[in-house]
This record gives structure tokens, C-alpha cells and sequence, in this order.
């Protein structure tokens, strides 16, 4: 399963006042706690890299910290497909970790 592309619908921050994640300083991080537990974390989070969004919180990072991100890795043309590879590959790795066998010591 990947990225969702219509993922606005999904965001938790809907439900809230929209002008609380455009805010400044410490204010950023009560901003930063709604984007906690959202389920399209991610798809937010990439679709403001991606797009350059200069202003407000997105995808739990302040401005300051996606422009520090995207300077530290200006070669990167598509945040969606780094978070889609890294995804696929926390699954994977969550599949092959359950299918270990765990030695049970059944003797009492």
C-alpha cells in the first residue's frame, strides 16, 4: 500500500482551525502536535516538499525544518517517491521479521 494522492480528505487537521499550523515560534509546536497521530502524515508532508511550501506546519515539520531538509538534500526531485521506497521497505522488512520462528523451550 502507498501514498495516498488525495490524502487532504484524510488529514486530521481538517477538523481544526486551519490558521493554528500558520503560526510562529513556540506556538509551532502545539502546531506540530496535530500532525501527531494523522494518518496521512507522510502524503502531507511530501506534497509540501515537493511543492515548496514556504509557510505553516505540514506533515509535523515547521517551515525552518523542511527548508533545512531540503537544503541538506537538494538532489532530491521527489519526496513522494523517497517516502513510497521507504514505506515499501519498512513492509518488507515487517514481513520477513514475522516470519521468523521463535525457539519455544516447551519443556516444564
Amino acid at each position: 500500500m502507498g501514498l495516498l494522492i488525495d490524502w487532504t480528505t484524510k488529514a486530521l487537521c481538517q477538523e481544526g482551525d486551519p490558521d493554528a499550523l500558520f503560526v510562529q515560534g513556540a506556538e509551532q509546536n502545539n502546531a506540530k502536535k496535530v500532525c501527531r497521530g494523522c494518518p496521512v502524515r507522510l502524503e502531507c508532508l511530501a506534497d509540501a516538499l515537493d511543492n515548496r511550501i514556504e509557510f505553516g506546519v505540514w506533515g509535523g515539520m515547521t517551515e525552518r525544518e523542511r527548508r533545512a531538509l531540503l537544503r541538506k538534500h537538494a538532489d532530491v526531485r521527489s519526496w513522494r517517491a523517497v517516502f513510497e521506497v521507504a514505506l515499501e521497505e519498512e513492509q518488507r522488512n515487517a514481513r520477513k521479521s514475522s516470519r521468523r520462528r521463535i525457539p519455544v523451550n516447551l519443556n516444564f
